[in-house]
């Protein structure tokens, strides 16, 4: 196979209704499963793989047009299996889009397809090389910026998120950058009531975009 190469069969029938085109499709009928596991690099293959154009990254200067978008910004998110868990919160809450770093960050791969269930074919992501300058760009543009740290003093539940609004998160080691949180408005923090310190970054960013959906929501 000469493209690009996605697996399980949620990913794959979601590719199908997507932005790229699908080169052809293997599945068990072709091909045993020892075939499709070596072809694809992973046993979660669900019987079926597929060969498929690049991913088409969006453009990012358009995921503010909308006078209410909602965009995602990632701060070298590095496990695929975040980004993809992201994504799915993502595009299931009708976000205008994602936004990551094109270094030092993982970007979308078969396994980020698998996670997000096929979310990706649908949701805009793009990515720029500098996120910092980014966020800066769209606070011009009259978007507000929240990023997401443990140990912020305001609670998430505080800020008006409506009109334009990013909301920001950082990695899994050590969060958001100083460079990238001195450009957000304010930093928010999530309320714990447990022992453990934080929250994985996928569920940070689903509680977040979720409670910001909310605010915006008459009762």
């Amino acid at each position: 196979m000469a493209g690009e190469l996605i697996y399980g069969r949620r990913p794959v029938e979601e590719a199908k209704r997507g932005r790229r085109r699908v080169l052809r499709v293997l599945t068990r009928d072709d091909l045993p499963d020892e075939e499709l596991e070596r072809r694809c690099g992973s046993p979660d293959h669900q019987g079926v793989i597929a060969e498929v154009e690049p991913y088409p990254y969006a453009d990012p200067g358009a995921l503010l047009a909308a006078d209410d978008a909602l965009v995602l910004a990632l701060d070298r998110v590095q496990d695929p299996h975040n980004l993809g868990a992201i994504c799915r919160s993502a595009e299931a809450a009708g976000v205008a889009g994602v936004v990551i770093p094109d270094r030092h960050a993982a970007s979308v791969t078969a396994s980020v397809c698998k996670t997000s269930a096929g979310a990706v074919e649908h949701l805009a992501l793009a990515r720029v090389g500098n996120l910092a300058d980014w966020i800066e760009l769209a606070k011009k543009d009259g978007a507000w910026a929240y990023g997401a740290a443990a140990e912020a003093e305001t609670p998430y539940t505080e800020p008006d998120y409506s009109g334009r609004v990013v909301l920001v998160l950082g990695g899994e080691e050590k969060g958001i950058r100083p460079r990238v949180a001195s450009v957000c408005d304010a930093l928010v923090s999530i309320p714990r009531r447990g022992a453990v310190g934080s929250l994985n970054v996928s569920a940070a960013a689903a509680v977040l975009v979720f409670g910001a959906l909310r605010s915006r929501t008459p009762a």
